[in-house]
This record gives C-alpha cells, structure tokens and sequence, in this order.
C-alpha cells in the first residue's frame, strides 16, 4: 500500500468514527426525549429504553449508510459503462473522421 493510499485509509477511518459518533450522541438525544414523554418511567427503565433506543438508532443509521454505498456503487459502475460507451464511440469517430480526410486527401491528390 502506498504512503497516499495508507493517509486515504486512514482519513477513511477517521471519517467513520467521527460519523458514528455523532451518529450515536444523536442517538442518545433522541433516546432522551423519547424518555422524557414517559415521566412514569423508573431510573433504571429510563435508562434501559434510552440503550435500547440508541441501539436501534444506530443499526438503522447503518442500514442506511449500507444501503447508500450500495447505491453509489451501483451508480458508478453504471456511470463507467456509459464512460466507457462514450469514450469508444469518441476513438471511433475519431478514425473514421481521420481516415476520411486521408481518403479525401488521396482523392485530392490522385485527381
């Protein structure tokens, strides 16, 4: 691996942490105004449910993140065929728009 694709990685890795953190501090707060409409709960319901919660928040946030990597990946391997489509009919064009001139200029010379 080279040095850049070790600093990507690790910038990646940050990146992740970083989000589920946030994803997870989210979570709680969320957690904490869910509880706070249960004013019956005890302390140690209060704080189960509020686990529970964050638990479940943060699994579909990471559905969520699964299913939009998915979907990107798809996206880009449909955008590279059609590159790929559009870059071959460009070389394609290409010579034949060359090798018309040079037939013209043949043409031209021969006459």
């Amino acid at each position: 691996m080279t040095a850049r694709e070790e600093e990507r990685a690790l910038v990646n890795q940050i990146e992740g942490h970083l989000l589920l953190s946030a994803t997870r501090e989210e979570g709680r707060r969320a957690a904490a105004r869910l509880a706070d409409r249960f004013g019956w709960l005890t302390d140690t319901q209060r704080v189960d449910l509020e686990r529970h919660f964050e638990t479940e928040y943060v699994a579909l946030a990471r559905r969520s993140w699964q299913r939009t990597a998915q979907r990107a990946e798809t996206l880009r391997q449909e955008y590279e065929q059609r590159y790929q489509t559009l870059r071959l009919r460009l070389v394609v064009g290409s010579v034949l728009a060359c090798a018309l001139l040079a037939s013209t200029a043949l043409i031209s010379l021969s006459a």
